[in-house]
Parts: structure tokens; sequence; C-alpha cells
């Protein structure tokens, strides 16, 4: 996709049912993006909200054109939202944020003053954070594992504060609950990642969506993105890998078996032989998973899914 420059930032705000703070949340953004250049844009995406917040928006898109609005037609969630915003940011800088007051708009200079260093893509990391205990610790897990298994060394994969390239925004391919791995679908398409310490501020108006579902659904995904990122083009290698062990265990059991049954021991109510055949049919059926995998071409959400019932741009 051509890379465009017209505007120097673009901000992308998925939002659900955040109306009362959306004045001071505009305000603050019109303050500090301002100062950095007069080239800005901010994306409002309405995540099917019904509590006026659509009505504030489109005041605010027709005292500043700069404010710009996406409303989803019902609730599709963040990942949703953040592709829709992606798809039509046409900033040099791309940053995203929560529309609940609990990113600081005052962080986004040294976002992209960390970007300018060379860095492809910047993690915010709400170092300290003004969040219940029942959302913090099971975070904290979730950090830690997604950390191990992705190789990254950042500390707050989901925090909503980020900051990229517009060439990163454009080549990730989010869908699902996918925008907590955005760090690590940026390092598996090759771009560089880092992450910048940033403040994080107690809620002020609303409740928080969170729910301990999304984290035993966050884990799925997690396997999700590293089995895609990394045999997407080559699904036999896992599958034949995991079918050729079970394939040949069962080789060396059977023909095991195979020489005690020549040397005139019985065969029939052995619990071994069962094992060697079942681990033998399971390779198969593996290996030959693997093969119609190779054959089946992945098939890509795109952000076109998503019914957009108003657009204001």
């Amino acid at each position: 996709m051509q890379v465009t420059h017209d505007v120097d930032i673009s901000v992308v705000i998925p939002s659900y049912n955040e109306k009362d703070s959306l004045p001071e949340l505009s305000a603050r953004l019109d303050e500090v993006l301002s100062a950095l250049t007069a080239r800005w844009e901010v994306w409002f995406i309405d995540d099917g909200s019904h509590d006026g917040s659509l009505e504030l928006m489109r005041e605010l898109h027709g005292r500043d054109p700069r404010f710009k609005v996406a409303r989803f037609r019902r609730n599709y969630g963040k990942s949703a939202a953040l592709a829709v915003g992606f798809e039509r940011a046409v900033g040099r800088y791309v940053i995203t944020m929560d529309a609940d007051l609990q990113d600081d708009p005052a962080e986004i200079p040294l976002l992209i003053e960390k970007i300018e260093e060379g860095w492809d893509m910047v993690s915010g990391w709400k170092k300290k954070r003004y969040d219940p205990i029942s959302k913090t610790i099971p975070s904290k897990f979730f950090n830690f594992v997604t950390g191990k298994m992705s190789g990254i060394p950042i500390h707050d994969f989901n925090c909503g504060l980020k900051a990229y390239r517009q060439e990163v925004v454009k080549a990730v391919n989010i869908y699902g609950e996918m925008h907590r791995y955005i760090p690590v679908l940026a390092k598996m398409a090759g771009f560089t990642v880092t992450e910048l310490a940033v403040q994080h501020h107690p809620r002020k108006y609303g409740h928080t969506k969170f729910g301990l579902s999304r984290f035993f659904k966050g884990f799925l995904d997690l396997l999700t993105v590293m089995f895609t990122s990394r045999y997407t083009q080559r699904p036999l290698h896992v599958f034949g890998t995991l079918g050729g062990a079970m394939l040949l265990a069962g080789l060396v059991i059977n023909s095991y078996l195979t020489v005690e049954w020549m040397m005139g021991y019985p065969m029939g109510d052995r619990p071994m032989l069962l094992l060697g055949v079942l681990l033998m049919l399971l390779g198969i059926q593996l290996i030959s998973t693997g093969l119609l995998a190779e054959m089946i071409t992945k098939s890509d959400a795109k952000a076109g899914d998503y019914h957009i019932s108003e657009l204001h741009e």
C-alpha cells in the first residue's frame, strides 16, 4: 500500500460509552497536537455506543474537521475499531490511545521522539497503574507469558497508548482480539519494537470494560498469533513434526512387539500393542492435516468486514 504523509500525526481512539470523557480528551488533544503541528487528525471510532457519544463526536467534527468520526452499527470490539482506524489514518506517525482519560495526551511528544530515534513502534508501559488488583495481577501474568513466548522484552503488551510509523499500521492485520498482540504482530512482520514508560491516570468517568474472561481468550489468541506468524506459510513443519514423532514412536513400539511375537510371546492382550497402533494412526492423521493445510490459502479478516453506519472525515 502506498504511504502518504499529508498529515503529520494521526490519533486513533476506540470509544465505547465514554461520552463524559470526550470533551476533556478532545480539548487536551487539540492543545498537545497543535503545539506539535497544524497537520493532525483524530479518529474517534465509536464502537456502537449508546450513551450519546455520537452526538458529541458530531459536534467536535463540526467545530474542527480534524476530529473525524467512524461509527459501528453495533459493538465489534477494540480490535475492529483499531483496524478501521488504521485503515483510515494517513499521518506519518499514528498514535493509539483509550478514550477513558487514563492515557495522557501529554505523552504523545515523548512517544514521537522515541519513534524518531529510529524505532518503528513504541509501546507504552504503565509502570505505575491505577487499576484494581483484579486487573493488575492477571495483567502482569499475561504480560510475562506473552513476553516469554514471543521473545519481545516489553512489560505491557496491552497498553492502549502506542506510537507507530504509518508503515506499521498498514502492514499489521488486526481482527478478533488481536489488539493485545500488536507488538508481536509488528515484530513478526519485521518492524522494530520498543517501549516507553508512560503516565497512567485513575479512571474519572464510567467503568472499566475489562473482564477476566478476556485473559482466557487472550491466551488462545496468543497461540493463534504464534502459530500463524511462524507457520502460516509452512504448516507442515508443525503438524509434520508432531505427526512424525508419533509415527516413529508407534513404529518403534510395534517393531519391538513384532520381534516378541516372532519369539512366541502372545500379543492379543498387550496394551502396548494398542498404544503403538494409536500412535501410528495419530501420526498419519497429523501429517495428513499438515499436507492439507499446505494446500489451503489462509483467508484474512479485513477492516471492510465491519459495517460503518456513519462517517465524518
